[in-house]
Order: C-alpha cells, then structure tokens, then sequence
C-alpha cells in the first residue's frame, strides 16, 4: 500500500518555518519546494538524508540485435556494466564526489559476468526478445523482473537508507521507453523518438518507422501487457522499484527519459508514488519533457544531458542537501532578532 501525502497541519507548520528564514518569503524558490516535500514524506519538521543510494539497473533488448535503431552494437551494455564495475564511468565520478552509495545491477544483460561483489547479480534472462516479433518478455519473467526491483529496494531500506535513486544502462532502451510513452500518454510515436545515445535525423526517422510497426502490431489491455510487451527487464526492475519505495516513505529521485517511462509504469499502478518523487533533470531526449508534462513534475536541472546511467540523479542530489540543510539550519527572524517585512 502507497499512502498519499496528506498533511494539512504539518504543511502548514513546515511552510511557517520555511517562510519565516531570514529571507524573503519564496526567495530560495525551488529549494523551498523541494524542503517542503522532503518534510512531507518524512513526515516531520526536521527532515534528513541517511545513506543515499543509486541503483543502475542495466538489461540488454532484442531489438537492439538488429541495429536499426541504436547507433551502439548491443555488447556496448556488458562493456559499460565493466566500466561501471571498474569506477570509469561519469556515474562512478559523481557519485564518489556526492558521497552516495552506488549498487550495479545485472537486470538482464546478454552475456555472462564473472561472480563480483560489486555486481548485483540479478538476471532474469539474457536480454529481452524482440518486439517486433512477440513481446518483450513472457508473463513470468515480468513477474519475476517486478520483484526482483521491489526486493532490492526493501534491502537497502533495512540496511537505513530512506533516499534511492534510480538510472539504467542499455543499448535500445530509449525505443522501448519511446514505445512505454507513446502508449501511457496516448501520443503518436513520433512525437516519443529521439536520438537517444546518437542517431542522425536520418536515423531517427528510420528508428520511428520502425517502432511505429511495432505500435500498430500490438494492442496492449493493460499497463502489465504494455510493460512486458515494450519494456526491458531494467525498466521493470525500475517500476518495481518505485512502488516499493514509495510504500517505504522514501524520497524516491528519477533520473531522464528511461527512468521517468518506468515511472509512468508505476503510476499507472498506483498514482500516489509520484508524491515521494522528484525529477532530477529534463533530459535532451525527446519526449522527457511531455512525460514530465503528463505527470505534472518540474526537474530541478536542464543540462542538456541524455547520459542515463542515473547521471542527473547524482548532479541533483547537493540541492536536496541544500534544501534540508536550510530548513534545518538557517535562522528565523525570530532568533537572529531580524526585522521582517511584517
């Protein structure tokens, strides 16, 4: 069960406090915003940050065998899930220098990684199969990828952490989140295909014809259908994810366009997660901004980046430290004995 946030007195109280700093009233903006719901979700006047974690959920994508749509060959996913093991990756430097805790995840990557204790070894097949052929995956390995998101995340919860983040790796996931789009917001394919990790306009248009193929060959009853029809097993492990922590009360933080197509999964189960969740960052993909749109969410950034990896997670994650750190440590009027506007 996902409570909604419903907190009228202590709102109130937070917002008093916050309005009350030694500032003008509204004059830290976002950072307000941001104090406020953090509050909420904790439930509590003195919020705090305690062991802040990244997941990247990396899986491999059937369509991604052929080439058409993903200027990377499908091997790039392993060898980036190496780099990752390895600390060379930008979500390696940022996170060192953030100090969170970063975890890797083997959510379904076509090859076989040696026993590492820095990798989660969590697959549940070798990639997905191709969707233009049959779904993406079976009934059970759906299940199985929703699970296995939702108990990872109760594990690090009981080890004390109450912040997540999530980001991805995955050689064709921005067609299968382009598909997750166009079906949870009822908008023509082209209108969800970008240039995900570096196609030409050439490429773009030839990577819309292709998935268009694939929208108008299934019908999907149900957000389950479209999830195990269009989605990757990272993705599911994601939207698993997100319930989860919701259902734990933890400040949930999303990272670009593959990340928010999961969130799309997990609002459509249940709509209350989007009360613990914060958009890190506008992706420079297209559609991230409409999904953000349709979820009524503003990022805190717009970088221009289209990484994944969960890189605009990490960049955000020193303004939440901000927007606690001046709830809870700044001065009122009151007891810095400051004249207010009143």
């Amino acid at each position: 069960m996902i409570d909604k946030i419903q907190n009228k007195a202590l709102e109130a109280k937070v917002q008093h406090l916050i309005d009350t700093k030694t500032k003008p009233p509204g004059s830290l903006g976002v950072l307000e915003e941001v104090a406020l719901q953090i509050s909420l979700i904790q439930q509590t006047v003195a919020p705090f940050l305690k062991n802040p974690t990244l997941i990247v959920f990396a899986g491999d994508h059937g369509i991604a065998t052929h080439g058409e749509v993903n200027p990377y060959p499908q091997e790039v996913t392993a060898q980036m899930v190496l780099n990752f093991l390895r600390g060379g990756a930008a979500i390696n430097v940022f996170c060192k220098q953030h100090d969170i805790n970063l975890k890797v995840v083997d959510a379904g990557v076509n090859y076989d990684f040696d026993q590492n204790e820095n990798l989660l070894h969590l697959k549940v097949n070798k990639g997905t199969k191709n969707y233009q052929e049959e779904p993406a995956m079976s009934i059970a390995e759906y299940q199985e990828a929703l699970e296995k998101g939702g108990a990872l995340v109760q594990q690090i919860f009981d080890q004390g952490s109450n912040c997540i983040g999530f980001g991805e790796m995955g050689i064709g996931n921005t067609s299968s989140a382009s598909l997750l789009m166009a079906y949870f917001l009822n908008e023509p394919i082209d209108q969800c295909v970008g240039a995900g990790t570096g196609l030409t306009a050439e490429g773009i248009r030839n990577k819309t014809k292709i998935l268009e193929a694939v929208i108008n060959k299934y019908q999907p009853y149900s957000p389950e259908e479209a999830l195990r029809t269009f989605g990757g097993f990272e993705m599911v492990m994601i939207t698993g994810a997100i319930l989860k922590a919701a259902q734990f009360r933890m400040t949930i933080l999303i990272d670009g366009f593959i990340v928010t197509a999961a969130l799309l999964g997990a609002y459509a189960f249940n709509k209350n997660c989007l009360d613990y969740c914060i958009a890190t960052h506008t992706s420079d993909e297209s559609g991230h901004q409409k999904m953000l749109e349709y979820l009524n969410k503003k990022a805190l950034l717009n970088l221009r980046l289209r990484l994944g990896e969960g890189t605009g997670v990490a960049l955000a994650y020193p303004l939440l430290q901000s927007a606690i750190g001046f709830l809870n440590e700044m001065a009122s009027f009151e007891s810095a004995q400051v004249s207010d506007a009143n």
